[in-house]
This record gives structure tokens, C-alpha cells and sequence, in this order.
């Protein structure tokens, strides 16, 4: 079996204003990398649309109706600080959605070893009522939730290593034991929370890391709570809210990682799955707003996930 690689055109379309660090470039910073020929075996397909009903998974329903009333057909929409809306940003997370869920589909059924998906906007922000931080809909929340009612998972972890802590994710599954939430973030940073107290239902388990932490910080982490906290949990599925802007050339995090600590985390993640899950496992692109280090660490993540 390959791995599954999911992306669509569609992405480049959802705009955001210039400057602004969650823009197409990086979309397109990483097609370029994963033309490389040592990714010619990756199974390549386009991200479908998934209904809009989908969302309902993890978010509330009034929130969902209001956020498609408010999409624009032109201009731009701005739904907070550094969260806006223009008139190809719905299809664009209508297919985020779709996609991860296909790539659910394929994973659970085994008919492929893993899947990445490319895209954006990311979703680790987003809450169960409210738009923030560059997020729409929680695409790994949902993911999850959708692993358990079309494939009966029963239990699902979701791991984060984003920079920013994914507030959105815990506070949809705060209160719900079979979903695990793990992250690693920079604290204090976007967007406040992640403090290790916020345990939710005893599911939720944050390492915060301090600015110029590096990999080791980080591997300590994984080691030292995250790995045997999933070890204790035996999840079915493993989703990874991928995001890279922990990397050391990112303008918006102080964290120092670089390529080989995140092949080391995909190994470390994939070696979980292989133990409780039958490797089913999906990564899903969050942040990461530096080009080199965003195309560069994605293609070191896909290259060790070809390798299950």
C-alpha cells in the first residue's frame, strides 16, 4: 500500500489580504516540492466537496448556517482580526473538509497506509461556535468524529504539533473521552491557551514549550507524556494537526525545530499506530507561514510516511 496524498487547485483560491502569513504561496511552495520524482509513488488525488452538513460533526448548527450566509460572492468578508473570507474561501473549505474525509475512508478501509492532506485554511482554531485565527471548520475534529460514525471507531487521538496550541480542537472535545487531544505549542503565545492544567474529561494533554525550546524540548515531551499517554489510550485512529510553523524560520513561532525533529515525531506517531491501530493514520497541514520551512518539512513528513 502507498500513501495517499490529497490537495485541489481550489485552495489557491480562498484569499486572504496581502501580507497576511496564511496565503496561497504556501500551497504552492509545497506542489513544487512534492513534484520531486521520490514522491512519484504517492497516490495522488484531488480533495472532493463535502456538504456543508458535514461541519455538524463539531460545530454548532446556527454557527454553520451564519458562517455560509456570510461568505461574500465578491470583496472580502472579515469575520475577526486575521480571519476573513473571500469568494473561493468556501468551496475551499468545503473541500478540506471532503478531503479529509476521503482520506478517512481510505485509511479506515486500508486501502492505503496513510494519507496527508494539503490544504487550507487550517482548522485547529476553530471552535464548536466561532471562526479564529486563520480557521473556519475544525477539519481534524471532524475527521474524527466522522472516523467514529462511518467506520465505528471507537476511540480517536488527535496529536498537535503546531506551534500555536489548537484551542478550537480541545474545546470540541473537552468533554468527550473518546477523542484524545495532545499538543505541543509555544507558551506564551496565540492564542492563550494550553496551559498542562486544561485536562478536559481527563482526555486532553497539553506540553507547553517556551520560546526558544528546540528538539530536544520537544522530543521530551513526546517521550515523556504524549506517546505513553496514547500508548494508555489505544486509539484506533491517529489524525495529526500537522502544522510546521514550530520550525525554526517561521516568523510567527520562537520554537526551533527543524526537518529531522518532525520525521522523528511522524516516526514516533506512525510506530503508535502501528501498535494500537493498524497503522490507520491521517496527517492534516495546519500552520507554517515560512516557504522553506514550511515545503521542506512537509516533504521530510510525506517522505517517512511513505515508508510504513
Amino acid at each position: 500500500m502507498t500513501t495517499l496524498y490529497v490537495t485541489h487547485a481550489a485552495f489557491l483560491e480562498h484569499l486572504t489580504p496581502a501580507g497576511h502569513p496564511e496565503r496561497p504561496d504556501r500551497l504552492r511552495a509545497i506542489a513544487k516540492r512534492m513534484a520531486d520524482p521520490v514522491f512519484a509513488s504517492l497516490e495522488r488525488v484531488d480533495a472532493p466537496l463535502a456538504p456543508i452538513e458535514t461541519a455538524l460533526l463539531a460545530h454548532d448548527e446556527d454557527y454553520v448556517q451564519a458562517l455560509a450566509e456570510v461568505a461574500p460572492h465578491e470583496g472580502r468578508v472579515q469575520i475577526d482580526a486575521d480571519t476573513s473570507m473571500s469568494p473561493g474561501s468556501m468551496e475551499a473549505i468545503l473541500r478540506a473538509l471532503g478531503g479529509a474525509l476521503h482520506a478517512t475512508d481510505r485509511v479506515m478501509r486500508r486501502e492505503v497506509a496513510n494519507a496527508f492532506l494539503a490544504a487550507r485554511p487550517p482548522g485547529h482554531h476553530a471552535e464548536s461556535r466561532k471562526a479564529m485565527g486563520f480557521c473556519f471548520f475544525n477539519t481534524a475534529a471532524i475527521a474524527a468524529r466522522y472516523a467514529q460514525k462511518a467506520h465505528g471507531a471507537v476511540r480517536v487521538a488527535i496529536i498537535d504539533w503546531d506551534v500555536h496550541h489548537g484551542n478550537g480542537t480541545q474545546e470540541i472535545v473537552w468533554k468527550d473521552p473518546s477523542i484524545l487531544y495532545a499538543s505541543t505549542h509555544q507558551m506564551p503565545l496565540y492564542p492563550g491557551t494550553g496551559d498542562p492544567s486544561e485536562t478536559g474529561a481527563g482526555n486532553v494533554f497539553n506540553v507547553a514549550l517556551e520560546d526558544g525550546d528546540g528538539g530536544p524540548q520537544f522530543r521530551a515531551a513526546f517521550e515523556g507524556t504524549i506517546i505513553p499517554a496514547l500508548d494508555r489510550f489505544k486509539p484506533d485512529f491517529v489524525i495529526i494537526s500537522a502544522g510546521f510553523d514550530a520550525h525554526c524560520r517561521d516568523p510567527l513561532g520562537g520554537l526551533r525545530l527543524d526537518e529531522a525533529d518532525f520525521v522523528w515525531a511522524t516516526e514516533a506517531l506512525m510506530g503508535v499506530a502501528d501498535r494500537h491501530a493498524g497503522g490507520r493514520l491521517l496527517s492534516i497541514l495546519e500552520g507554517g507561514y515560512d516557504l522553506e520551512g514550511l515545503s521542506g518539512s512537509v516533504a521530510a513528513h510525506v517522505a517517512r510516511l511513505m515508508l510504513a
